[in-house]
């Protein structure tokens, strides 16, 4: 190793200390002792307590943050089964857990308490807070990054700087689809109660998706951005009438929370690495919420990028090129098959066409009598690229 390498002041300088940089983190920590790690946050540690948001994380997810021992079990709950089903229009089908042979086909978890899990097994001196990378710099075997800690702005001296801070920034090298669909959440009681079923409701204008949460749903919303004013400008009353109007009559909507909103687009980033650098997550990528497939695929971005800089047959430098080339080529048919496949879904279901319905309805159908369909679908929400052939 170069005197400069080793006189750097981390191995790895992880941007974002969200769940999938905490994943990243904790993943190398346990792989190997000795490799210095570094978590930039902009925010105060522990901030994550005042995030009122819901994740979907699959069983796939759950297996990989259990074998880091940072599975927040008492804060989850299981879905047992999925309805899924098209408004105006005939076919359903129901996905369940037995039948793919797993104790839950995914799990609902607000942000806060995943965090948590996370965030209480890295030690006290691997998060920097309240600190923001303001610029690189690639020197000859590190990159020299600057950062800015309140009126203060210093250098730290990186061998490998791994970018997981959020919705990938607009450049030519970011792929942007804007699908004109913004997603309004809320959590809502409901008469009965949900029993471990959660529901995929396609409309018009977007994806209507409950979830169990607690002894709620979490409610993700998908409508167009006019119609998504209208939802967060109206009363309590007014919206459960809205939401009891797209959903149907299965469930009566008795209660609701405060709600939130943001836009979707489809965002990929073409390059996942450069010299010393490498993106992963949210940074790397943004799908549609379609199906709950971009939190799990950063989960696996985060483990798949720690096997490859853990694996000692590349010599001792952790960011060594082959080994992000290596990483890179590894996630190709995950993250192309993900974003394929939600963004395949929202196109085809959000278009009130009738021949569109018609088909829609004959592959609901399909799906609900031929179990190896129903089992790839499954198989690919709870593995990811495992699931394929």
């Amino acid at each position: 190793m170069t005197e400069a390498a080793q006189s750097a002041d981390t191995d790895i300088l992880i941007v974002g200390a969200g769940p999938v940089g905490m994943t990243l983190a904790l993943a190398l920590q346990a792989g190997n002792a000795d490799l210095r790690t570094t978590l930039l946050d902009a925010r105060p540690r522990g901030a994550f307590v005042d995030d009122p948001r819901a994740l979907a994380l699959s069983h796939g997810t759950r297996q990989l943050l259990e074998t880091l021992d940072a599975w927040n079990a008492p804060a989850a709950t299981p879905i047992h089964d999925i309805h899924v089903s098209q408004s105006g229009g005939f076919g359903r089908t129901i996905i369940d857990r037995n039948e793919q042979g797993v104790p839950a086909l995914g799990y609902v978890m607000r942000y806060k308490n995943l965090c948590a899990g996370l965030d209480g097994h890295l030690a006290e001196s691997a998060i920097l807070e309240r600190t923001t990378l303001t610029g690189t710099r690639l020197a000859r075997d590190h990159i020299v990054a600057t950062v800015r800690q309140g009126d203060t702005e210093r250098t730290i001296r990186t061998r490998l700087l791994v970018h997981a801070d959020g919705t990938p920034r607009n450049s030519p090298d970011v792929f942007v689809a804007d699908y004109r669909q913004h997603a309004v959440l809320a959590e809502v009681r409901s008469q009965p109660l949900h029993g471990n079923r959660a529901w995929e409701r396609f409309t018009p204008d977007g994806p209507l998706a409950l979830l169990p949460l607690g002894d709620d749903y979490s409610v993700v919303f998908t409508v167009p951005p006019a119609q998504a004013d209208a939802l967060m400008q109206m009363d309590d009353a007014a919206f459960l009438a809205a939401l009891q109007a797209q959903f149907g009559s299965r469930l009566h909507f008795t209660a609701t929370s405060p709600r939130a909103r943001f836009p979707l687009a489809l965002r990929l980033r073409r390059q996942l690495h450069a010299e010393r650098e490498v993106w992963i997550g949210n940074a790397a990528q943004t799908l549609h919420p379609v199906s709950g497939q971009g939190f799990n695929l950063g989960i696996r971005d985060a483990w798949e990028l720690a096997q490859a800089l853990l694996d000692t047959h590349n010599g001792n430098d952790p960011c060594i090129a082959q080994r992000l080339r290596n990483y890179a080529v590894g996630r190709k048919s995950d993250r192309q098959g993900s974003a394929a496949f939600t963004d395949g879904i929202v196109r085809l279901f959000s278009n009130d066409a009738p021949p569109l319905r018609v088909a829609r309805g004959l592959g609901l159908l399909a799906l609900d009598l031929w179990r190896p369909a129903r089992q790839f679908v499954a198989g690919r929400m709870i593995w990811g690229a495992r699931a394929w052939p």
